[in-house]
């Protein structure tokens, strides 16, 4: 049976942008339909939240935190992420180790879980990007001050990116599977 799928996201550099595209892209692959909305598009546009079989919201982090208003956004629409099969993908650059792609050992999820009005009882984490050039210098700048104490990679013209994109194909099937 088609599912249908709405993948809500919020992206700083475009990475959790591209992500979210590659997600949507594998569930219409897939044969299931899917939209893709940043939240900021949600929010001022509506969702019809009774389209779609499962939702997934994605995010960033930077500074080791999420935007705030990742943390508005599911406070505003928890009634809704609760209301139907739904999961949650963090995507910070500590998932380069793979240790910390498990849920339980990714401070940054466990965060989110703790601070979100939201308790999504599904989860992701996804590896993101390193990409010194695309960023604003002081960015640049704490990123690579965070990285020499977690021993990442502090080159001002790296561009690295840790996705798993394999890995970010199954989840697209998982998110199928969720739809009940």
């Amino acid at each position: 049976m088609n599912k249908s799928v709405l993948v809500l996201y919020y992206s700083r550099g475009g990475h959790t942008a591209r992500i979210s595209r590659a997600i949507a892209e594998h569930i219409v692959k897939q044969g299931s339909q899917c939209d893709m909305m940043h939240i900021n598009e949600a929010k001022a546009e509506g969702v019809d939240w009774s389209k779609y079989d499962v939702v997934a919201l994605g995010s960033c982090v930077l500074y080791g935190s999420y935007h705030k208003s990742v943390f508005d956004f599911a406070t505003e629409y928890e009634t809704e992420l609760t209301a139907k099969p739904a999961s949650f993908f963090s995507v910070n650059v500590v998932a380069r180790n793979p240790e910390k792609r498990v849920p339980d050992n990714n401070k940054y999820l466990q965060k989110f879980i703790e601070l979100s009005p939201w308790k999504p009882l599904d989860v992701k984490v996804i590896a993101g990007k390193v990409d010194y050039p695309a960023w604003r210098w002081y960015d640049r700048l704490m990123i690579q001050f965070i990285m020499k104490i977690t021993n990442g990679p502090t080159d001002p013209t790296s561009v690295i990116d840790y996705t798993d994109w394999d890995d970010v194909n199954v989840y697209a099937e998982h998110l199928i599977k969720l739809a009940k």
